[in-house]
Parts: structure tokens; C-alpha cells; sequence
């Protein structure tokens, strides 16, 4: 599992199959919602013209904050994100995630550049997974 589909799990997006892989063979029957399925790439409520609910990214870290780190930077610090996340923060971590969307080999140089990069790809990839995100985070 990668280390995006890991933070999707943790924030509840495991139920709507953001980050599913498809079947190798499809079902030759298809079920309701079908085409809304293939369109999007998630699975979705039976019901073709029924929303796919929203995942609220920031009451969830909020929560998690308030319970665990209150005094979390997580709105800012990729690393304070991840602690909050339960993920190891270290260096060889935040590089293999960064990774995973295509960080610029030149950001990759220095954490003072990757760490916020890396913020805000993993605020707008929630977003374009479904998840509801203040525009001053993204």
C-alpha cells in the first residue's frame, strides 16, 4: 500500500474506494451506479445520480488534533501532518511520499523545499480524492 493510500485510509476514504485498483476481469453484469463507477473510478452509491459523500479532511484532522496534538502545526508542517496521522515523519519517509506524486528532483535537494511542496500536494490530492479542503490550505 502507498503511503498516499495509507493517509486516505486514515482520514475515512477507504469507504468510497478513492484509491481502489480495479478487478483484472470485470463483472460482465452490471450493477446500478455502473457507469458512474467507470466515469469516476469510485465506487459509488447504487444510485446513479446520488452524490458520493465527501470526506471533511479538515474536521477530521481537527479531531485528530484536538484529541492527540493540540499544539500540532499540522495546517503548515508536513511532518507535524503525518505525526498526527500516526505515520513515521523521518526524512527517507517524506521522500518516498513525495515521490509518489512526482516531486521535482530539485525540490528534492533540500527539505526546505520538498517538506512544503509535499504539504500542499498531499492537501490538493485530497481534494482531488474527494476530500473537502479550505482553499487557504491548498
Amino acid at each position: 500500500m502507498s503511503l498516499f493510500s495509507t493517509i486516505l485510509q486514515k482520514l475515512g476514504f477507504a469507504d468510497q474506494g478513492s484509491d481502489a485498483v480495479p478487478p483484472a476481469t470485470p463483472d460482465p453484469t452490471p450493477l446500478p451506479g455502473a457507469q458512474a463507477v467507470i466515469a469516476t473510478g469510485r465506487s459509488s452509491p447504487m444510485s446513479p445520480d446520488a452524490a458520493i459523500p465527501q470526506v471533511d479532511v479538515m474536521a477530521q484532522l481537527e479531531r485528530l488534533a484536538a484529541a492527540h496534538a493540540p499544539d500540532s502545526n499540522w495546517k503548515t508542517s508536513i511532518v507535524d501532518l503525518m505525526k498526527l496521522l500516526g505515520l513515521d515523519s523521518d526524512k527517507s519517509t517524506r521522500e518516498a511520499l513525495a515521490r509518489e506524486p512526482g516531486c521535482p528532483p530539485q525540490t528534492m535537494t533540500s527539505t526546505a523545499l520538498m517538506n512544503p511542496w509535499l504539504h500542499k500536494t498531499v492537501l490538493q490530492k485530497l481534494a482531488a480524492n474527494g476530500g473537502k479542503v479550505p482553499p487557504e490550505l491548498l
